[in-house]
């Protein structure tokens, strides 16, 4: 997990986005999270159809469309993030060898690995929006309402 830690997190900060723009039941297009995270959008888009696939994110087409979030906030988990966004990016086994690898870095990073990923499983996107609340990030205010007679 660690080793894929660019990819995890912006995997991480567009679900993050997408929860605390969209609210419970709008979306928000892709480039506005792009603006906002001053990425490309064409470099996060396979990420985000990788979300929508794994059913992390639902991509709603249309003039109003965009992307919102699968499930509730407090049902996502950053491990299950986090998996889906480096599963189709595993790279080859091709990396370190040798006696000092095998017996001493391998072993431990895969004990920091573990103790991370515990972390990871108990912490939700709901924390994260709190988080950033609690920060002072202010939540955009719904459309006003408009009438026309």
């Amino acid at each position: 997990m660690l080793l894929r830690r660019d990819r995890a997190m912006i995997a991480v900060l567009i679900m993050l986005d997408v929860a605390f723009h969209a609210g419970r039941a709008g979306t928000v297009s892709a480039a506005d999270i792009a603006e906002r995270a001053g990425l490309a959008r064409r470099g996060i888009e396979p990420l985000l159809q990788t979300l929508s696939r794994s059913s992390l994110l639902e991509s709603v087409r249309g003039p109003r469309g965009g992307y919102r979030l699968g499930r509730p906030r407090r049902d996502i988990r950053l491990s299950e993030v986090i998996e889906t966004a480096v599963s189709d990016d595993a790279g080859s086994e091709d990396g370190p060898i040798g006696e000092l690898f095998a017996r001493v870095v391998e072993p431990s990073w895969k004990q920091l690995d573990d103790g991370l990923r515990t972390q990871l499983h108990d912490l939700t996107l709901d924390d994260l929006v709190r988080r950033a609340e609690g920060a002072g990030l202010r939540r955009p205010l719904a459309e006003p309402i408009s009438f026309s007679i």
